[in-house]
């Protein structure tokens, strides 16, 4: 699980609703017809925008952020390493046997026990990385976009608001109700913009760059252990991927 990515949600709505008990009741800032403007309208706007797949899948991605725990750099340098040590003591052809759930890596051990072409390598990584690219863009604007549209239904809610209100000033009662409705669709729209939507975006975008880094690492080794399967040799050239503190790992 990233526990940062928790802590940071957790804090920042403890803090805001902190804030509001501190300055009065919980009671002033709920409003029903306002986040039904909001959060309503953003997801008819985004049902627009987007077809149902590609919602499910950026939602999908946003469970991944909180279920997953970030791989580090040096732990799959670390596995490249192990694979260059089997494939040293056992052959090129041992590597067909590993089991793994990444993907990705049992395509290059598959690669490396076929003896494949460096070049032919080369071009597989620039195709996954064009791919990971495509897929975590898609998944990167739906929530870029929701970003967009929390605040913009926020002000559609402040406008309904105000008509609401300047239609009814003979009547002092309505007042009340109708510039809540006006002022909390404001600010349920940009609280679900800064502090749900576009953190995720950023999130998102974050481990798309971890991941397209990985890919960097698997198939680097995989043409290294093709020239020279050498497990320290292997470690050498690609422990420049990682950060020098990190290198003690290895």
């Amino acid at each position: 699980m990233d526990i940062m990515t928790l802590f940071g949600i957790i804090a920042g709505v403890a803090l805001i609703f902190g804030a509001i008990f501190l300055g009065g009741t919980l009671e002033t800032f709920v409003n029903i017809p306002g986040f039904m403007i909001v959060m309503g309208g953003t997801l008819a706007a985004i049902s627009v925008n987007y077809p149902l797949n590609e919602i499910v899948q950026a939602h999908l991605a946003a469970y991944k952020i909180f279920a997953s725990r970030k791989v580090r750099e040096i732990d799959v340098v670390n596995t490249m390493v192990k694979i260059a040590d089997i494939s040293r003591r056992e052959g090129l052809l041992a590597l067909e046997n590993i089991r793994t759930e990444n993907k990705i890596l049992k395509k290059a051990c598959q690669l490396i026990a076929d003896n494949a072409d460096p070049l032919m390598i080369r071009e597989m990584l620039a195709i996954e990385i064009a791919s990971l690219r495509n897929r975590h863009h898609i998944v990167q604007d739906v929530f870029k976009r929701m970003g967009a549209y929390a605040p913009a239904f926020g002000m559609i809610g402040t406008l309904i608001g105000l008509v609401q209100m300047l239609a009814a000033l003979h009547d002092p009662s309505t007042i009340g109700p109708a510039m809540a409705v006006a002022l909390l669709t404001t600010f349920y729209g940009a609280m679900l913009a800064n502090m749900f939507f576009l953190p995720m975006a950023g999130k998102l975008r974050s481990r798309s760059q971890e991941e397209i880094l990985h890919l960097h690492i698997i198939f680097e080794g995989a043409k290294c252990i093709l020239e020279n399967n050498n497990p320290r040799l292997v470690y050498e050239k690609l422990s420049s991927f990682v950060p020098p503190k990190g290198r003690r790992d290895g």
